[in-house]
């Protein structure tokens, strides 16, 4: 009868020490994923938004041994500015030209035919990267 005596119903006076502890944990974790989610969200935010100017090599023509000729089409807000690296390389994988073209143009799209000149015959042309300044 005292071993029964002894024992208190489970949860009749208060939480124990690890259903508190349970909670805490509980309590942070959420507290850290909802931190985490804003944090992911507001740089998701800023790299679409940030994005001023964007690129793209619509096709290109290697036009001889020493150039190759670029349809660019560069999209921007139409008061900013910037420039686009274009680069091309030869069929082994090595850079044979790069050029920075720039945009002052006050529209927010367009397009452009560059050539890139080029140390040795290009077996492609890519864009590297736009920047807004």
């Amino acid at each position: 009868m005292d071993a029964v005596r002894d024992q208190l119903p489970e949860g009749r006076y208060g939480r124990t020490a690890d259903q508190r502890a349970d909670r805490t944990l509980r309590i942070v974790g959420a507290v850290l994923g909802a931190g985490l989610l804003a944090l992911v969200g507001w740089f998701g935010y800023d790299y679409v938004a940030g994005q001023r100017l964007s690129g793209e090599v619509i096709k290109f023509a290697v036009t001889g041994d020493d150039e190759v000729q670029v349809h660019l089409e560069v999209r921007k807000d139409s008061s900013a500015t910037g420039y686009c690296t274009l680069r091309s390389r030869s069929a082994d994988g090595a850079e044979v030209g790069r050029k920075d073209v720039r945009f002052d143009q006050r529209r927010d799209r367009i397009d452009q035919v560059v050539t890139v000149r080029t140390t040795a015959r290009a077996a492609s042309a890519e864009l590297v990267d736009c920047t807004a300044d």
